[in-house]
């Protein structure tokens, strides 16, 4: 093989080579699901299962007219095929807009091409906040230090030499260096946990761990409730066809037809809205965890401001030297220019002064140097850090504690008698000025951190900068109007101590990575639901571990690749969107699983006493598919979109279980009495049954109504519109002979009417008494 040349890499010719071999970096990146897995996951699930096997039953008895239920599962299947469909389109649109470039040397020419567009032996530039997109060989470096915690679970950072292998997955976090690919594609190791942060999965969430759970429940008693229902259908001495469409029709009652759809589809419909957004949704539940989330920690740097530095002042400590001219050979000299070296650089020209050595800035040092050939060594840093080994004068310290409580980041520039090294300072070292910066807080910042205010959210910001610098920073955005800052670097090692300290301050100062990790844990352990936002290389931990990660569009490639939501345009003034949908979701999910299962828990109690009385089925399946799309089916689709205000509020499953089984068991009750009546009054079974079905469809609607609150005029339209539907159903010939309703005698329905109204009271009490203020505060 022919090996690349050390400096310019690879020839166009060499690329085009190797991509004929197959040896290119070409992988399928998991960004949504396949169009197979959605079509699988809609059509092969356990319910459709079920019904389909009784639809198959009810068509070879030849009762055509009671399959409806077997169109609404397949209508109900494509609805959820093309909803998710859509919100795969979407991500897909989104991600590849978000991905990030691979940094190429090839013919001497340094490019930005796709990940996939690396070959193997592509010589490869690395800057910090860089993910490492193949393995490879370290072929120069210059104070380069690799990030593996995502590989390794190991958060200190490891120096790399020359030589050294490098694995992909782990990124850049000081320093620069080249390297040579070896591994590329499937090949490459953890390629998968490279890509971890682009699949679209449904992980777990409160929301869908609460339905899962409850559909489990529902479906673990089909078959027990089956057998005994078509024991009691051959003991009330009915035909064979009628055993068998009664029984058919007690499982269909049960079976929640559409909720999961509907709840798939919510979820579709909100990635695809904040899409609309400029926000890329990396885990469709990351939209319910921030609905859920009640401490949003925000770094300063890049997510507060805007990362453009507005001002750059030096003022002299010590006589006698250029510094301006200092400036500009230091950040010169500097490879990895962040923002902070592009502001100074930008203001003082490099004079262009021989480099003996560097160091490169890192989080956990807070500082960089450069050594000049015939200029000494220069430091530039945390005026804290640099302090503690220069024993500034007390001038010196309260000049800089002053312009820090003005708001300027500040920086001191030093000089030392030998070259520092990675590891440590030399000392003594002089301090010679202070470089006064002041960043733009971001336009957007004060109105979001007020929204967060007025929902409950506490926010905290967690800045690797001065804590008078970041308090300052903090008040101009909104967040801090009183109050003192924390220094971490006293921050103490128990943990207990470490949440009290979260609990009680709102703005923290000179935080290292390690640090930042450590406090979103210790605000974990205390209940809270943390949504942590960052842009840098030194956020990456603390987004890794939050309950939501939250990176900045124009943040570094590592940030992008841990976090579950990713700002595309930086804009703050959506995170209150993000949130307004979050909670729109869960509570209108909460909404919809109510309606669909008070008609759950209804069937139930029939069965159980039908079980008991051996009486006649109160229904035909037609009749349970009438009341499920009528009062429930077509409603929930309007009610799951509906805006919806309401905080987030624990105890998902509880909620609904207080809600479904004393109402559905009113309904029940009922319903039963309306049919028991009519058939005591000589009343044939279909005229009975006719008889239940409108009992049943008026307090489905009734309880439709109460969970529509509050009214909108769109709601009141839907609920208007469901009540016309209905009595056209009951007017139309052809309807009612299609539903087999068959008007029961004026006193026969007066009695039913009187169930139903009985059962609107009984239920308009316990909603006043125990539930208004919790379904609908």
């Amino acid at each position: 093989m022919e090996e690349p040349r050390l400096l310019d890499g690879l020839t166009e010719a060499e690329v085009s080579q190797r991509i004929k071999e197959g040896r290119v970096n070409s992988y399928v990146r998991k960004t949504s699901r396949t169009y197979s897995d959605i079509i699988c996951s809609n059509v092969l699930t356990r319910f459709n299962a079920v019904l389909g096997g009784l639809f198959l039953i009810v068509i070879f008895l030849g009762a055509i007219n009671d399959a409806l239920f077997g169109l609404l599962m397949i209508i109900n299947s494509l609805i959820g095929i093309i909803q998710e469909i859509r919100a795969k389109r979407t991500l897909d649109n989104l991600a590849l807009i978000s991905s990030p470039k691979a940094k190429v040397i090839r013919e001497g020419r340094q490019l930005e091409i796709p990940y996939d567009q690396v070959v193997q032996d592509d010589l490869l530039v690395l800057h910090p906040g860089d993910q490492v997109v193949v393995d490879g060989i370290i072929v120069a470096e210059e104070g380069l230090e690799i990030d593996e915690s995502v590989l390794t679970g190991e958060s200190i950072p490891i120096a790399k030499d020359a030589g050294d292998e490098l694995l992909s997955g782990s990124h850049a976090v000081a320093g620069t260096g080249r390297y040579r690919s070896v591994r590329v594609g499937s090949q490459a190791y953890a390629q998968e946990l490279a890509d971890k942060a682009r699949k679209f999965r449904l992980s777990k969430s409160e929301l869908r761990e609460g339905i899962d759970q409850l559909l489990r429940w529902i479906f673990r008693a089909i078959i027990p409730v089956a057998l005994l229902l078509f024991y009691s259908q051959v003991r009330a001495g009915l035909s064979t066809h009628d055993i068998y469409i009664g029984t058919i029709a007690g499982i269909v009652g049960i079976i929640p037809q559409g909720l999961v759809l509907v709840t798939s589809m919510a979820l579709a419909v909100s990635v695809i809205n904040l899409g609309r957004q400029r926000v890329l949704v990396q885990e469709l539940p990351a939209v319910e965890i921030l609905a859920r989330v009640d401490v949003l920690c925000v770094d300063k740097t890049g997510t507060l401001t805007d990362g453009t530095i507005q001002t750059c002042k030096v003022i002299e400590l010590e006589s006698g030297y250029d510094i301006p001219t200092v400036l500009g050979a230091f950040c010169g000299a500097v490879a990895a220019k962040n923002s902070t070296i592009a502001a100074i650089e930008a203001n003082y020209p490099d004079p262009h002064w021989t480099v003996a050595g560097t160091v490169p800035f890192s989080s956990d040092r807070k500082w960089s140097s450069a050594s000049f050939k015939d200029h000494g060594h220069w430091i530039l840093g945390a005026p804290e850090i640099l302090m503690t080994d220069s024993h500034p004068s007390d001038q010196t310290a309260a000049l800089y504690e002053e312009f820090a409580q003005k708001g300027y980041r500040v920086l001191m520039l030093a000089r030392s008698h030998k070259p520092p090294t990675q590891r440590r300072l030399p000392a003594p070292i002089q301090p010679v000025g202070l470089v006064l910066l002041e960043e733009k807080v971001r336009d957007d910042v004060a109105a979001s951190m007020n929204f967060f205010k007025k929902q409950g959210v506490a926010i905290k910001v967690i800045s690797g900068d001065n804590p008078l610098t970041a308090l300052s920073v903090a008040r101009r955005a909104g967040i801090a109007n009183g109050g003192s800052a924390y220094d971490v670097r006293s921050l103490p090692d128990d943990d207990d101590a470490v949440a009290q300290i979260m609990e009680t301050y709102e703005v923290f100062g000179r935080v290292t990575p390690e640090q930042k990790q450590r406090m979103v844990k210790a605000l974990q352990t205390r209940g809270h639901v943390v949504a942590m936002t960052g842009d840098g290389v030194n956020d990456v931990l603390a987004l890794k571990d939050a309950d939501l990660g939250l990176a900045v569009g124009s943040g570094v490639a590592a940030t992008k690749s841990v976090a579950r939501i990713i700002l595309l345009d930086g804009k703050f003034a959506t995170l209150p969107k993000i949130v307004a949908e979050g909670r729109r979701l869960i509570a209108n999910i909460e909404r919809v699983a109510n309606l669909y299962l008070v008609k759950t828990m209804c069937v139930m109690i029939l069965n159980l006493v039908t079980l008991i009385a051996g009486l006649p089925y109160p229904f035909l399946p037609r009749h349970l598919s009438l009341v499920s799309e009528v009062t429930i089916g077509i409603p929930s689709f309007f009610l799951a979109l509906a805006p919806n205000t309401r905080r987030y509020q624990p105890g998902f499953i509880g909620r609904i279980l207080r809600f479904v089984l004393p109402i559905g068991s009113i309904a029940g009750i009922f319903t039963l009495a309306s049919f028991y009546l009519a058939l005591q009054g000589g009343t044939p079974l279909e005229e009975a049954r006719t008889a239940a079905t409108l009992t049943l469809l008026l307090i489905s609607m009734w309880v439709l109504l109460l969970l529509a609150h509050p009214l909108t005029r769109k709601k009141t339209a839907l609920i208007i519109g469901m009540n016309f539907l209905l009595l056209c159903v009951f007017l139309i010939p052809f309807s009612r002979s299609f539903f087999a309703l068959n008007m029961p005698p004026l006193n026969i329905a007066a009695r039913s009417l009187i169930m139903t109204a009985g059962s609107i009271l009984a239920i308009e009490v316990y909603w006043r008494l125990r539930l208004k203020d919790i379904i609908n505060p």
